[in-house]
Order: C-alpha cells, then structure tokens, then sequence
C-alpha cells in the first residue's frame, strides 16, 4: 500500500445510534465498530447473565439461488450443503485449493421470495470481498450470488436473549440451535437464526438497514438488553472457544491444525471430493503437525496474540493467536498452535512474551461451557 492511500472506513447503519449510546468507535474490518460502550468487563458479565446487543452488521450476507447452487458451493466448502433441509443452518469453511482455510461461515438452506430455494451465507467482515472474488472464480456462471448490502445484522446473546426478542417477535422461541425461520417485526421482514459467537443462546437478527434503528431501541427497551462492543465480543468468544479469522484461521492452517473436523461432513470426508480434501484427509489419518489448543495461563498478567510457544532451550515451537483476561474464569487465557506431541489437554507450556516467560497449562475447550439450546432439550 503506498503511503499516501487512504483507505475509507465504512459506517454501519447503527453508527449514529452507536455514538449517541456513548460507544467508543474503533476502526475494525473497514468499518467504525463500537469497542466499547460501560467498560469491557460489565459488558461481557452482563451478556452471560442477561442479553447483550451486538451490531455485526459488517459481516457479508450473500445468498446463492439457481440449479445446482448446493453441489457448486460443495466444490470449496467441505459440508453436506445439499443435505440441508429448510432452514437449517451448518458451520462450514472456505477452503483454497490447497486445503487452507479462507473465512469461515455459516450457511442455511431457505425459501426465496419466489418459493425457490436458495443458500444464504454470513460471512467474516474483513474477507467478505476476497470470499466473493473466490467464489466468482470458482461457482459455475448459473449459480447467482448476490451480496444483501441494504440488510443489518444484528446478533442478540444471552440467558436472557430469547424472551426478550420473543416479545417482540413471538414464535422465535420455537427455533432451536442452528435452526432458522422468516419472521416479522412491525412490516419488515426478518430472517432469525438460533445462534452466535458468545458460546450463549441467543439469536442473529437480518433485518432492513432502515429498520435497524427502531428494532435496536425496542430491543433495548427490554430490560434484559443492552448494547454491547466489540472488546466484550472478544472476550466472550475467547471464552467459548470460537477461533476468530486472520488470527486463529487463516490460509496456512487447516480444519484439521485448526481443530475444526467437525465442520468435515461424513459424506464428504467418504466422496473426498472437496478442495483441498486429499491433504485435510491425510493429516486427519495420520495427525497435522500443529494443533489449537487452549490454554490456562498462570498467574494474573494475561498473554497476547503474537507470544510465542518455546521449548525448554526457549527456541520458540508455536504461537499464542489470541489471549486475554476471561472475566468468566477469573484468570488470563489463550489459544494457541502447538506441536502434536503437546497438544493434550493437561500439558504444560512456556509462553515467551515481551521478554518474559509465563507457565501454562494446555486445557480442553472451551473455557466457559456451551449453553446453547438444542432439539429436544439437549
């Protein structure tokens, strides 16, 4: 980039409504995204007991409607696409060709306008354009991709999400986990998923971007809702165990490295027929040879992304890709890629960070259990 590029921030459709609430813009993904609004700690506490509000209207909306569509978006991503019923939704990857991962997604079968069917995809803010160059090169010209650049998103996380939105959409207590459905707020129309990245239940919310700020104050009407940024996000993902793409996943890591198999479809590891699929295969078999762990730090002094994994003679063996200070645990955690052999849960790590050395422990994840609400009470 030369030196003198200027590089525009976009607003999201919250921005004012954001700025009025006292929340603290930051630059992120292209776009001034609120950091902050009462102090990270509160708001993270607040989530996991009440129901927090996120504006994550920066991420990419794009839906993918003609013959085939499903079979085509299966050439690089590496779930069953064309085995999901009606408004069920699954977490997948975009793979290179080479089996790296591109941005990860959620993808959900549901009905157009016209009654036909077509795939909707949320995906990552910062990558949204690269993923729909990638896509255009890679999607036979009959399937059409279109990027819904007038919709919001809003995500609604919490104990407490649910009957708070359900007053004001009623039904949207039936969905269940990774179940979706149409609904309607005041004559929009709203697409509602169950889910979200808090590791809590709660639901994301699609709505018209010139609706978002009428449905964001009769949300935070609710006292159980209130607005929550990016910092507490973060933190709350952190907790739960949620990589966060261009810091834990990227090109150079597999869903394999990445501990992300469960997003390898049975009926596609079988037909091997995805991008990248006989490298993701062979280190599924034999092992890749970093792996995601979590991590417990000791002590009080959190680790960062960008510390490194060392051995005992201190040459460093892996990389720390995000870590902070859990409100949830009360102590410092981490992610972070190390080799194989030290990848089972109670092993210990020596963490390198601004010329210090930290202890920690490898633990299973995530650090805060799931409470997300399945079919049948599960």
């Amino acid at each position: 980039m030369a030196d003198d590029e200027i590089v525009e921030i976009q607003h999201l459709p919250l921005d004012s409504w954001h700025r009025a609430r006292g929340g603290r813009m930051v630059a992120f993904a292209g776009y001034d995204m609120p950091i902050q609004y009462d102090g990270i700690m509160a708001e993270h506490l607040w989530t996991r007991e009440h129901a927090g509000l996120f504006d994550v209207s920066h991420m990419g909306q794009i839906v993918f409607t003609g013959p085939g569509a499903a079979e085509a978006l299966e050439a690089v991503l590496p779930g069953d696409v064309a085995g999901l019923d009606d408004g069920r939704m699954r977490y997948s990857l975009l793979l290179a060709q080479d089996g790296g991962i591109l941005d990860d997604l959620m993808v959900t079968r549901r009905s157009g306008v016209d009654g036909g069917a077509e795939l909707y995809l949320v995906v990552n803010g910062a990558t949204k354009y690269d993923d729909i160059g990638y896509l255009l090169d890679h999607l036979p010209d009959d399937v059409t991709m279109n990027l819904l650049d007038e919709q919001a998103l809003l995500a609604l996380q919490g104990p407490e999400a649910v009957a708070a939105l359900s007053r004001l959409v009623p039904g949207v207590d039936a969905l269940t986990f990774m179940t979706a459905g149409a609904f309607s707020w005041q004559g929009h129309a709203l697409w509602i998923s169950r889910s979200g990245y808090t590791g809590e239940d709660g639901c994301e919310i699609s709505l018209p971007a010139d609706a978002a700020e009428a449905f964001a104050d009769a949300l935070c009407a609710q006292g159980e809702v209130k607005p929550i940024g990016l910092g507490a996000r973060d933190s709350l993902r952190l907790e739960a165990g949620l990589p966060l793409y261009g810091h834990d996943i990227d090109p150079e890591i597999t869903p394999v490295a990445a501990d992300l198999g469960f997003a390898l479809s049975k009926r596609r590891r079988e037909a091997a027929d995805f991008a990248g699929a006989a490298r993701i295969l062979a280190e599924r078999a034999d092992g890749a040879a970093m792996k995601r762990v979590g991590v417990l730090v000791e002590g009080k002094q959190p680790v960062r992304e960008g510390a490194t994994v060392i051995d005992q003679a201190n040459a460093p063996i892996g990389k720390v890709t995000s870590g902070g200070f859990a409100p949830s645990v009360g102590a410092p955690i981490a992610m972070a890629y190390v080799p194989r052999a030290l990848a089972a849960p109670g092993t210990p790590v020596r963490l390198f960070q601004r010329g210090k050395i930290h202890t920690g422990i490898v633990t299973a994840m995530p650090f805060v259990p799931h409470r997300y609400v399945r079919a049948g009470g599960k």
